[in-house]
């Protein structure tokens, strides 16, 4: 990654991230430095 698509020090929330494409925004904005939160609901 070049440090133009660096996040280090930025937060990013996801929502929907258990699985899909939530799961794979998150890595990928983890992979680049970002601290990310993830929620998601389980369906009973």
């Amino acid at each position: 990654m070049t440090d133009s698509t660096r996040l280090d020090g930025e937060v990013a929330i996801v929502t929907g991230a258990a699985q899909g494409i939530g799961r794979g925004i998150a890595l990928v904005l983890a992979e680049a430095g970002a601290k990310v939160a993830i929620g998601d609901i389980q369906d009973a």
